[in-house]
């Protein structure tokens, strides 16, 4: 059975005060935007979820995975690299139009990356979504979606390693909001 477990980082949850656009860099529209981490292991339904999220209430919606697949198919060497690293079933290594705020689905994938964004940020999520749901189900529908897609990456073994990794690097990253009192 799948479940969603919601985490308001501060409550009550409200989108911080919007900064004109002109003034505006990287960094500055994160702290002015609702920023909506959404974790779970592959197949779990983030990708999903979050279109429908961003299409009822206006956010923009950042599929990490989604776009680093697009990254590999471009034929560039470092498309090829993220090519390579996906079919082992590892850890990748790593603005748009104003929104109502920004799903980040897949991210933050390990402690380092958690850390990054608060320094870059200069703040915490406001919200975190996390998608539990069966290591089966998650295999089925990687597997299927490989099928549909052509994803040579979604082959099971691969999936065996993306989710044995997603357990292993996630705990550290719950535990560290944890201690934030954030969950």
């Amino acid at each position: 059975m799948d479940t969603v477990t919601v985490v308001p980082a501060r409550w009550p949850l409200q989108a911080p005060t919007p900064l004109p656009p002109s003034c505006l860099g990287t960094a500055d529209i994160l702290k002015s935007s609702l920023i909506i981490f959404v974790m779970g292991g592959p197949g779990c339904g983030k990708e999903t979820k979050c279109k429908n999220m961003a299409t009822k209430y206006g956010f923009c919606h950042v599929g990490l995975g989604q776009l680093l697949w697009q990254k590999a198919q471009q034929g560039t060497r470092r498309g090829q690299k993220i090519h390579d690293v996906m079919l082992q079933g590892l850890l990748v290594p790593t603005v748009r139009d104003p929104s109502r705020g920004f799903l980040i689905d897949g991210f933050p994938r390990e402690l380092r990356q958690a850390k990054e964004f608060e320094h870059i940020a200069g703040q915490a999520p406001n919200l975190i979504i996390v998608f539990h749901c069966s290591m089966e189900t998650m295999v089925q529908r990687v597997l299927h979606r490989g099928q549909v897609e052509c994803r040579a990456s979604d082959c099971k073994l691969a999936i065996c390693q993306r989710l044995d990794m997603h357990y292993t690097l996630c705990e550290p990253t719950l535990a560290l909001y944890q201690q934030k009192n954030l969950l």
